[in-house]
């Protein structure tokens, strides 16, 4: 604990140092090339609102910071370099990988201030050029707020467009003024232009600013739910039933996400992921083994504990290797957190000779707890899938009363302190397994068998109407048997 303050204390020195240092660098090119000294001022004060508020960390501002020094150095270029028109500049390109990046309206709405803001001082000071960047900001910010497609981002490069050429026509309310050429030329283009240029850019530097921040967004996890992504390539080969398994665990996780407004695509992506350790040993692991033979009623329940525990550290090896976000990394040791592996702890009790003492501690999982809504809702979908598949007779008054049991169980052992789900969240993240399970585990009609002596089956009824004219019916050269029915189960209206 101790060695963890520490380093949580060295890493906020660190990033308070560079945080100052960029404020000097920004402050003394501002310095060299004759802007204004309110830039630098301007972020320093920025930042402090964004940490006294606890809406950012310091390592989120010196992300936030160099987007802004993008914008401030595109805006330079634009003044020293070259003669195009100053409404050329994709301003609104930072709000828009603000938003994309980070998920978070506040954030792009301070990127969008912040970045028109930058602009308008190098640019001149000029009020109704930033207020049409800062519009144009926040119609791209509002318009990608959970984009997953491309084609999305496209879209958003239109409205900021159009925002651009409301500004402009709010401007100069006199039409005429849009047909003179050089208007045309100067004020028009560039604000038709603006938002592709926007556009573009965000879809060719987002990949860089993933990488570099260390985040995940809509556009990757779709990627990473690929299922010819090599990882789920491999276990739908090498481990089937944990592939099934976490197929069921995602759906769960996903639908409990979206009802209490987590990101629910990252729950799902990253219940895909969770049990990727179970590759090394597979056999071990019940939903993998074949001919009802369990390969723990042969070693001890020490040996035992070990295997179930080098899953997680198998998956975290495993994630390293073949380079996943560590957002999704964060669902295969947190999707356990520190629970207690129950079966073989009772096991060892029962094993357990004289005096001998078994600690409760041996057999938990070494954590952390889940630090997220996302990753607790995994940790609860794949408690439950587990203990509802077990049941033998999964009817809903059953699977209502084992959803309840577990969720209740995981949240006196203190699993879900570190998440920041509150009680109505886990009520309705319940309340959501109960109905999915639910409906996997339906009652199904039973089809009717064929007893000896008991009357007619189809064929023969067939048979009957068909006799008089001597005509055989084709039922009757290959006679249905009871496992036929069985085969249009699926045909059943419940």
């Amino acid at each position: 604990m101790l060695t963890r303050v520490k380093e949580h204390t060295r890493e906020n020195i660190a990033n308070i140092s560079l945080s100052f240092f960029v404020v000097i660098a920004l402050g003394s090119f501002c310095w060299a090339a004759g802007y204004s000294l309110m830039i630098p001022f301007f972020l320093l004060f920025l930042g402090v609102q964004m940490h006294l508020s606890h809406k950012a960390s310091l390592k989120l501002f010196l992300r936030l910071g160099l987007l802004l020094a993008l914008c401030v150095f595109a805006a330079h270029v634009v003044v020293r370099y070259s003669d195009i028109p100053f409404r050329y500049i994709p301003a609104a390109a930072v709000s828009i990988l603000t938003m994309l990046l980070f998920n978070d309206l506040q954030l792009a709405f301070l990127m969008a201030l912040a970045g028109s803001v930058l602009a308008g001082l190098i640019l001149g000071s000029d009020f109704g050029l930033t207020a049409t960047f800062f519009i144009g900001g926040l119609m791209g910010a509002y318009t990608v707020r959970g984009a997953r497609t491309r084609g999305e981002i496209m879209g958003a490069g239109v409205f900021v467009s159009v925002a651009h050429i409301i500004c402009l026509a709010l401007l100069h309310p006199d039409y005429r003024a849009f047909l003179a050429k050089d208007f045309v030329v100067q004020y028009l283009y560039p604000s038709i232009a603006n938002g592709l240029i926007a556009a573009f850019l965000v879809m060719g530097t987002l990949k860089v600013f993933e990488y570099l921040f260390g985040v995940v967004t809509n556009f990757s996890l779709l990627e990473l739910s690929d299922f010819n992504q090599p990882l789920l390539k491999r276990m739908i080969l090498e481990a089937p039933g944990t592939y099934h398994h976490s197929l069921v665990v995602s759906n769960l996780s996903e639908a409990a996400a979206d009802s209490i407004g987590a990101n629910a695509l990252l729950t799902r992506v990253g219940a895909y992921y969770h049990d990727i350790g179970k590759l090394s040993k597979a056999e071990y692991f019940t939903e993998n083994q074949m001919m009802g033979y369990n390969k723990h009623d042969d070693i001890e329940p020490n040996v035992s504990r070990l295997v179930i525990f080098n899953h997680v550290k198998e998956g975290m090896e495993l994630a390293r290797k073949y380079k996943l976000n560590p957002a999704i990394m964060d669902f295969i040791p947190q999707h356990h957190g520190t629970s207690l592996m129950h079966y073989f702890y009772q096991k060892a009790l029962e094993e357990a000779q004289g005096d001998e003492k078994v600690d409760e501690n041996d057999f938990r999982y070494p954590g952390p707890k889940p630090q997220s809504p996302e990753t607790a809702i995994v940790l609860l979908a794949d408690s439950v899938e587990g203990a509802t598949r077990a049941l033998d007779e999964p009817t809903p008054p059953k699977i209502e009363e084992t959803v309840k049991k577990i969720v209740n169980n995981k949240f006196i052992d203190g699993q879900l302190d570190e998440c920041h789900l509150t009680l109505k969240e886990i009520n309705k993240v319940s309340l959501t397994f109960i109905r999915i399970l639910g409906a996997m585990y339906h009652a199904r009609v039973k089809y009717p068998e064929k007893k000896n002596g008991s009357g007619r089956t189809r064929s023969e009824s067939k048979d009957a109407r068909d006799g008089s004219s001597g005509r055989k019916s084709p039922e009757q050269d290959s006679p249905q048997s009871s496992s036929d029915y069985q085969d249009h189960e699926d045909d059943s209206p419940v």
